[in-house]
């Protein structure tokens, strides 16, 4: 594994992890009204600690691509989930809580699962699959259950809603991440005229707007250690799909290898479900009530 993808993932896991907790103290506070409608965004953008995360993300996402570009998106993913380790590090220094044994252990448990599937697996380039229907069935695939988790979302929005919301969102951002490294790809065989020409870069801006106000609504509802968890898993899941499905990615597949590969990244998801759940991370507060626009400004400057 190279030095410097290892150094790209890790801080745009940095910035993303920061960036989510940032994003989620204000969006806590949004109009009720504002669910899974783009309003939300309107609102949103008139609270600085918001704009602060925003920024944080698309620095992560940037130095997301930069990683992209130079290595595989099956060995890229598995790192990026480690954003829940800084997004937990920032939160304990609000509440000053100790990691004790849950946090211990699921950090060890995203560390030695990440681990695990990039030794075991050893992702590797390979040529794109050139098919296009199946390149179309997987990203029909994520998108389709995105729609159902969205749909299933709107009917229990204070139940299980903002965990399918932060589900739906994490295939998306996977499929992001694809089509991203496709996007660069492009433009370093085509220039820019071959980018611009090219669909992947308008889907890359598409998924990635639906994909906020899915992430923000799911922020708005719930707190961070009920939303969080769930988007972190189901990217690199989604992205490693993408990867290995249509985009070239190979991985060991000897009997040894692939129980590993599982068992890594079962590793990883129980992982990230113990930090998310840590007493660290931040509970938020339910608001059943419709909240104007000028008292959510208001508490987020104070």
């Amino acid at each position: 594994m190279s030095v410097l993808v290892l150094v790209l993932a890790v801080s745009a896991a940095c910035c993303l992890g920061f960036g989510f907790v940032l994003q989620q103290n204000a969006a806590q506070q949004a109009p009720r009204g504002d669910f899974l409608s783009p309003r939300l965004l309107l609102d949103l953008v008139k609270v600085p600690s918001w704009l602060g995360g925003i920024a944080l993300m698309v620095a992560g996402m940037a130095l997301g691509a930069a990683a992209l570009g130079q290595g595989q998106l099956s060995l890229v993913e598995p790192l990026l989930a480690t954003n829940l380790l800084f997004a937990l590090a920032l939160s304990r220094r609000r509440t000053r809580q100790s990691l004790g044994r849950q946090g211990w252990a699921g950090l060890a448990l995203l560390a030695g699962g990440v681990t695990a599937f990039i030794v075991a697996g050893e992702p590797r380039g390979g040529a794109a699959v050139a098919d296009p229907l199946r390149l179309w069935l997987i990203i029909g695939a994520m998108v389709g259950l995105a729609l159902l988790l969205t749909m299933r979302a709107k009917r229990s929005r204070l139940s299980s809603g903002p965990v399918l919301l932060a589900l739906a969102a994490g295939l998306l951002y996977g499929v992001q991440d694809a089509l991203t490294r496709v996007s660069g790809e492009r433009f370093a065989a085509s220039g820019m005229e071959g980018l611009l020409t090219s669909w992947q870069p308008y889907a890359v801006l598409l998924i990635g707007v639906t994909g906020l106000i899915l992430v923000q609504s799911a922020f708005e509802t719930a707190p961070l250690r009920k939303s969080l968890p769930a988007l972190t898993a189901a990217q690199p899941l989604a992205g490693i799909i993408c990867g290995v499905g249509f985009l070239g990615d190979r991985l060991h597949t000897d009997t040894g290898a692939l129980a590993w590969q599982a068992a890594g990244l079962t590793a990883v998801v129980a992982g990230i479900v113990a930090l998310g759940m840590h007493p660290a991370m931040p509970r938020g507060t339910v608001i059943t009530a419709v909240v104007p626009v000028p008292a959510l400004q208001g508490a987020a400057t104070r």
